[in-house]
């Protein structure tokens, strides 16, 4: 069992048109909706490949029942804890060359009890044979950014192991509890560490820097130069080939579920850069399938290119 926390999960509408032109009407080709959030993406990921997954979440009005009714429809089991406010929609318009554009709403606001009551859940769904809790996403306005640090102390005095994927202060605070794996985003690795990631040799020396202030290991997702994996044995470098890229939408929560359902340790990474991989061949924020997934091409190296730039740096 994997069961994984979404203090502001959504509705992902996914709208794709030919080009995207500002200031003139377009008429969308397609448009679909999934259930949406980090950690809701992780359940939606596992729960496609069988593993068995629990997602917990805040919901509230008829966008968090309609979420909840279609992650039923996707096979998730989830614990849905009540808030007063609506659960948010956010937009994604989608090219065929495979440039997203996400407005991303903010979510509802969140009172101290609400939030509470998702941390007790969270811990409440852990069954016998829980092998880790993922706290995931960002969090709704007003909830305190200690959160996912509590759900670490938490957890760990359960002996549940947690990885925690987020951002801004909600990251950071996390880090003295000492989650057992971060993952954060090129961007996200920056902004934490504090300095600047535009090769893979800082993406090592930042991961080092979230590892010397508590993370147990850092899992960073590079988009098309693949992830970099650094725990107490040192820095792994690995990377996928994707053929057409459609989305990236949800390929870091894929990369985050295939490195879970691997055991999450060293050798978990080729996996999760497979499932990853697929998930941006995917459109939208679609979760991978098993047939969706190719193992061949994906690359461990056992060193890292300190020099390399990475590609959104070149």
């Amino acid at each position: 069992m994997i069961v994984t926390m979404t203090p502001n999960p959504s509705i992902d509408h996914t709208v794709e048109v030919g080009s995207l032109r500002r200031g003139e009407v377009l008429r969308a080709q397609r448009s679909h909706v999934d259930p949406g959030g980090k950690g809701v993406n992780v359940s939606r990921a596992l729960a496609a490949h069988g593993r068995k997954t629990a997602a917990v979440l805040l919901a509230g009005g008829a966008e968090g029942a309609r979420l909840t009714e279609l992650l039923d429809e996707q096979g998730v089991a989830v614990h849905a804890v009540p808030v007063a406010e609506g659960t948010r929609t956010n937009i994604t318009l989608a090219e065929p060359d495979g440039t997203v554009t996400k407005l991303n709403l903010p979510g509802p606001a969140c009172v101290d009890t609400e939030l509470n009551a998702l941390l007790d859940a969270t811990l409440a769904a852990c069954g016998h044979g829980t092998t880790w809790i993922a706290g995931c996403g960002s969090l709704p306005p007003e909830a305190a950014d200690d959160c996912y640090a509590r759900l670490v102390a938490s957890a760990h005095a359960a002996g549940v192991r947690v990885a925690v994927d987020s951002s801004g202060p909600a990251l950071a605070r996390s880090l003295a509890a000492e989650p057992d794996l971060v993952k954060p985003n090129r961007e996200e690795l920056a902004a934490c560490a504090g300095v600047p990631v535009r090769t893979l040799g800082d993406a090592a020396r930042a991961a080092e820097v979230l590892r010397a202030r508590g993370a147990r290991a850092v899992l960073a997702s590079l988009g098309p130069d693949g992830a970099v994996l650094a725990d107490s044995r040192g820095v792994l470098h690995g990377e996928a080939p994707v053929d057409a890229a459609r989305s990236s939408v949800g390929a870091g929560d894929a990369l985050l579920a295939g490195f879970l359902a691997a055991g999450g340790g060293r050798d978990a990474l080729g996996p999760a850069l497979a499932w990853g991989a697929a998930a941006t061949g995917l459109a939208g924020s679609r979760m991978p399938a098993p047939p969706d997934v190719d193992r061949v091409g994906v690359t461990i190296h056992p060193a890292v290119d300190g020099d390399r730039v990475l590609e959104e740096e070149r």
